[in-house]
């Protein structure tokens, strides 16, 4: 059960990450023409930049809380990367019509099965040498 919510942890910090890139690219990309005026786009601008500290903040608190449930940094870490890439891809597509290449779907199955491994593998624990016995 640890495990199970160490790993939600870190997916979660990956997909706040992925979240607070978008409000990024939202706040300082390009308008859109000069119909957009008056203040409602300096707003929102505004507004995109506040939600990238906030997404942060809270990605790093569940990344630490991510670190403390796992047996092991590396599984965080990777899980919470990995997170980040499928989630950043997902809301590129959904927010600003980026394309995948069948490159990517590549990617995104070597990512998934590296995960799988990862996470499905049992934990080996580390033998200490033994003390030689002096005659």
């Amino acid at each position: 059960m640890r495990a199970a919510a160490a790993a939600a942890a870190a997916a979660a910090a990956g997909l706040l990450g992925a979240a607070a890139a978008a409000a990024a690219k939202l706040a300082v990309g390009p308008g859109r023409g000069a119909a957009a005026g008056g203040w409602l786009p300096v707003l929102l601008r505004i507004s995109c930049v506040g939600l990238v500290f906030t997404c942060n903040a809270v990605m790093w608190t569940v990344f630490a809380k991510a670190l403390r449930l796992s047996s092991s940094s590396a599984t965080a870490s990777v899980t919470s990367t990995a997170s980040n890439f499928i989630s950043s891809a997902i809301l590129g597509k959904l927010l600003f019509g980026e394309t995948w290449k069948p490159l990517w779907w590549v990617g995104l199955a070597v990512t998934l099965c590296g995960l799988m491994l990862l996470h499905t593998a049992a934990p080996r624990l580390a033998q200490l040498p033994a003390e030689k016995k002096e005659a």
